[in-house]
């Protein structure tokens, strides 16, 4: 079976977990015998290779596609203008118009091919209704048997892709609004996002905490969604740096700076616990919108000289300060899955990880916590700092866990989704 999938973030394209995700998805898929035409709005030079056909939106002219017709439009009161495309993972619209300004250039003209490097537009949602233009051409030109498009930037793709073919779309949701920005929701994503669910096939979950999000926000048919958990890839030749046997600790925050990932009770907690144990480290790996105001706190807290901050890493530097740390901890405000924790119990790294994700429903063994309650967190923390033996536990029991979490079993269940589809 042969897929062609939308998406906008894929090794060496990637800024976080979703780009991680969608590298071992097709990546198990491959392994099983599918065939994955994946599509990126933009590719800066040549593409490596890799187990699927990667291939830009711009390589498609961009003066073929248009709305044949109103059901094909996009929800609400939203306008299209043509821009050239600058999607990136997890922009919003202020990191938008930042991106505008340093990304200028000149268009090309009159070639009829979309030029990527641009005079972009003002609006975030230009872009998204750009790929999703682009789609149809790419639809009409491509063989494949069902269509596959992850999260709210490429609704419109897959919707147009589907409308282009006749071909079925699953819309695969790794979060919602919900998540990103808690009650504030942006109203404009949010309709894009409930667009996407209604007009799709089927819709998959990357959890069932995400699946009842998904009936309850969205009013979507729960037969119309299926869970399928995200996997992990274990590390080959991965060597522990960490000396067990010393006297200071680290303890490790590893992803997007954001309200969805709760940062700040990581640092409220790192406060609390360093009034008990001094020699204590915490380490904050990322970037987001948040970092600024993390730093300030961290500040006033006098805590500078036990708290790191190493912006945002690269898959070798992820390896590096994961064999460096004792403890992982994830106080997620609300997580659809969260495959960091599982990537840590791989190598041998306790976990503790908040209620709110999709991850607790198959890490058993991580000790877990409600995001808010900080004195639970730091209590934790202490725990797994005090006692060896709770550490010995954790480790051995959450590494089996993770280890049987493969993106193989994911993919065959995806799979099973595609034939579900593909027979009605």
């Amino acid at each position: 079976m042969r897929t062609l999938m939308f998406g906008w973030e894929f090794p060496p394209y990637i800024s976080g977990g979703l780009g991680t995700a969608c590298f071992g998805i097709t990546e198990g898929l491959t392994e099983i015998g599918a065939e994955v035409l994946f599509v990126l709005p933009r590719i800066s030079g040549e593409a490596g290779e890799t187990h699927v056909e990667l291939i830009p939106a711009s390589r498609y002219p961009s003066d073929e596609a248009r709305w044949p017709d109103e059901t094909t439009k996009p929800p609400g009161n939203l306008d299209f203008r043509t821009v050239d495309v600058a999607l990136r993972p997890y922009l919003n619209e202020a990191r938008y118009r930042c991106l505008m300004k340093t990304e200028r250039g000149s268009r090309g003209r009159g070639t009829g091919v979309l030029e990527t490097s641009g005079d972009y537009g003002e609006n975030l949602l230009e872009e998204v209704f750009r790929y999703g233009y682009l789609a149809e051409h790419i639809a009409r030109k491509e063989t494949y048997d069902v269509i596959h498009a992850h999260d709210w930037m490429t609704v419109l793709a897959g919707v147009r892709a589907s409308r282009a073919s006749g071909k079925p779309y699953i819309q695969h949701v790794h979060a919602v609004e919900f998540d990103r920005n808690g009650e504030n929701i942006n109203r404009d994503i949010y309709d894009i996002e409930r667009y996407g669910m209604e007009k799709a096939n089927h819709v998959i979950s990357v959890s069932h905490y995400t699946k009842r999000l998904i009936i309850e926000r969205y009013g979507i048919d729960p037969e119309k969604v299926t869970v399928v958990h995200n996997g992990v890839s274990a590390p080959n030749g991965w060597v522990k740096q960490r000396d067990d046997k010393r006297r200071a600790k680290v303890v490790l925050f590893l992803g997007r700076v954001t309200f969805q990932k709760g940062p700040d009770y990581f640092v409220e907690a790192a406060a609390k616990v360093l009034e008990s144990f001094p020699d204590t480290t915490f380490v904050m790996a990322g970037s987001g919108d948040m970092l600024p105001r993390m730093v300030e706190r961290v500040a006033e807290l006098g805590m500078g000289k036990s708290f790191h901050f190493t912006g945002f890493l690269g898959a070798d530097d992820v390896e590096r300060v994961y064999g460096m740390s004792d403890l992982f901890v994830m106080p997620s405000v609300s997580e659809p899955f969260g495959i960091a924790p599982l990537e840590a119990a791989c190598r041998d790294v306790p976990v503790i990880i908040s209620r709110q994700s999709g991850v607790s429903e198959v890490l058993n063994h991580a000790l877990k916590v409600d995001y808010w309650d900080v004195q639970e967190l730091t209590d934790k923390i202490i725990a797994t700092l005090l006692y060896p033996a709770l550490t010995r536990e954790m480790r051995e029991r959450c590494r089996e866990e993770a280890r049987n979490i493969s993106w193989v079993r994911t993919a065959e269940k995806i799979h099973a989704v595609y034939r579900q589809v593909c027979c009605k």
